[in-house]
């Protein structure tokens, strides 16, 4: 296993010396307030963008907050969208938590980006984010004249459980229970909610996400075992990915949701979807969120808008 970058290092040294306890010895009440404040040190300053605003969709479960962010360089007519589902373990992050990476990614695309402020868990358990996810997506391929955006350029995407919805909602939408995306972004992604890929025998302890506090955010996500073989909680257990959007998905190295991350990636290609993989061996999980500390955040950031902006000028 190739060696920790310095950078993650100093992270993980300085949540270590900082006495925050890990995500299972807390409430969730408690994880979300350290996971805002841990954000505050670790991310940098969010960019202007050319517009941003917030609005909501109609869901399930009530009106869904959204945020647009109209990136600099946006043209003036119906310009791409990339839909962005938050990471956090469905249990902690919002639209505050990821708004420098959306702005962020939001420049680099000079396009459109609308996060999505989709139901937390336990308060909210499987399936309502990704019931939210849905309700989001198709909301703003309805709208999307009215939002400025181009209905045929679509792309989804999320990092970690964000990722993991990101998954989902391509399934959900090739099974036409909402609008198929034309692409999907999957940053280190949930994929299998059974936790028993050998990563997580090897980050045991001592990291951001480590085997005990991603099983903690399982438990309060779909607390019935029986139920996490759901594909809209676990993308890898559908039957056939075969006709989903070409995809871009990043790995990191020190991460117990790694090997499931690269075993998506690979059955995705083996049934016959367009792969980008790429894997960053020496970064830890959540990397991309904090750029303030670890610079291979802003270069894995650009990697993904080529990737997609690629796929928008196809």
């Amino acid at each position: 296993m190739t060696s920790l970058h310095p950078s993650a290092r100093r992270v993980l040294d300085l949540i270590r010396d900082s006495g925050r306890p890990p995500f299972e010895a807390m409430t969730p009440a408690e994880a979300r307030v350290a996971y805002a404040a841990a954000r505050q040190v670790l991310q940098p300053e969010p960019p202007a963008v050319a517009e941003w605003r917030d609005l909501s969709c109609p869901g399930p479960g009530g009106a869904v907050r959204l945020r647009l962010y109209r990136g600099l360089g946006a043209g003036a007519g119906p310009q791409p969208c990339l839909l962005f589902l938050h990471g956090g373990g469905w249990v902690v992050g919002d639209l505050d938590s990821h708004d420098q990476l959306c702005r962020e990614l939001a420049n680099r695309l000079a396009a459109v980006v609308v996060a999505v402020d989709y139901r937390l868990a336990p308060e909210h358990p499987f399936p309502a984010a990704a019931e939210d996810a849905a309700a989001a997506l198709r909301f703003v391929a309805g709208q999307a004249g009215a939002l400025g955006i181009d209905a045929a350029r679509i792309a989804v995407g999320g990092d970690s459980a964000g990722g993991n919805l990101a998954a989902a909602l391509c399934l959900m939408a090739r099974d036409g229970q909402a609008p198929m995306p034309m692409f999907q972004i999957l940053f280190y992604p949930v994929t299998d909610l059974a936790a028993e890929s050998p990563a997580y025998g090897r980050f045991i302890e001592g990291y951001v996400l480590n085997a005990a506090s991603m099983r903690w955010f399982i438990g309060h996500y779909v607390a019935d075992p029986a139920a996490r073989a759901d594909w809209r909680a676990s993308p890898a257990r559908a039957g056939s990915l075969s006709g989903l959007p070409p995809a871009f998905l990043m790995t990191a190295g020190h991460d117990p949701l790694s090997d499931e991350g690269v075993a998506y990636a690979r059955r995705l290609e083996a049934e016959g979807v367009p792969v980008s993989h790429l894997h960053i061996s020496d970064q830890i999980h959540g990397f991309l969120t904090l750029g303030k500390a670890i610079p291979a955040s802003a270069v894995t950031l650009g990697q993904a808008a080529a990737a997609l902006r690629l796929a928008w000028e196809g």
